[in-house]
C-alpha cells in the first residue's frame, strides 16, 4: 500500500507543477499583449505628408518637391515657370 500511496503523491505533485507552470505561460502571454495593445502602429502615411502649394500662373495645387521654385514663388511646369505669374 506504500507504493501505491507514494505513487498517488507523485501524481499529485506532477499535478501541481504542470497547473504551476500553465499558470505562468498564461501571465506571460497576457503581459505580452498587453504591452502590444499600448503600442501604435506605425502610419506608413504619416513619413510622405507633404505641404502642397499653388502655381503662382494656373492656381493648380501641387506637393512641393514636384514644384518649380523661382523667384519666391512657386510653379507647376516650366511652361508657366517661364510665362511667369497671371
Amino acid at each position: 500500500m506504500l507504493g501505491v500511496d507514494l505513487f498517488l503523491l507523485e501524481i499529485r505533485v506532477i499535478k501541481i507543477l504542470l497547473l504551476i507552470a500553465a499558470i505562468f505561460v498564461v501571465a506571460a502571454l497576457l503581459r505580452t499583449y498587453q504591452r502590444s495593445i499600448g503600442r501604435r502602429p506605425p502610419s506608413p502615411t504619416e513619413d510622405k505628408v507633404e505641404d502642397m502649394v499653388k502655381c503662382a500662373h494656373c492656381g493648380v495645387n501641387l506637393p512641393r518637391s514636384e514644384a518649380i521654385y523661382s523667384g519666391g514663388d512657386f510653379y507647376c511646369t516650366p511652361e508657366h515657370q517661364r510665362i511667369g505669374k497671371k
